[in-house]
């Protein structure tokens, strides 16, 4: 991707960041931790391998053929929504670390955390971890993962 803008399916952003807080808000409601770990787990897949994300395949191969969600491709640089669903991931696994160690307040905060920025990102747009990836990358720092520099799509 050298630079160069990509293709980014913005309604398959948007499937995601809304199975996302679906699911983390059933896993409150219930009490149930361990939707807070495959959440977390969902997320890492889709960070490190882009085409495999669970979200992605739903929306990529049911909700797009039935037309159920239209596509809405933008020219954007898909790395800045990996680097910030990698952010999310990694705050979910802390979350269901302090769930499982007895540390609900703590768990279900960073929980939140991650459901208020992917509303904040599904419902205004503002996407706080690509606005830290670009902050990193304002000092220097190149946030990606090797891979990410082939085109993916999203």
């Amino acid at each position: 991707m050298d630079n160069t803008a990509n293709r980014v399916d913005y309604s398959a952003l948007r499937f995601n960041q809304a199975s996302i807080i679906a699911l983390l808000a059933l896993a409150f409601v219930l009490n149930q931790p361990w939707l807070v770990v495959f959440v977390a787990a969902v997320m890492w897949i889709g960070t490190f391998a882009p085409q495999a994300g669970l979200f992605k395949r739903v929306y990529q191969h049911v909700l797009k053929p039935l037309g159920i969600v239209r596509p809405a491709p933008k020219a954007d640089d898909l790395r800045p929504h990996l680097f910030a669903q990698g952010v999310g991931a990694l705050m979910l696994t802390l979350a269901s670390a302090a769930l499982w160690a007895s540390l609900p307040l703590l768990g279900w905060a960073l929980t939140g955390i991650v459901v208020a920025l992917a509303a904040v990102n599904l419902f205004l747009g503002f996407c706080m971890g690509c606005f830290l990836y670009y902050q990193l990358a304002r000092r220097g720092i190149a946030a990606n993962l090797p891979w990410w520099q082939t085109p993916q799509g999203a």
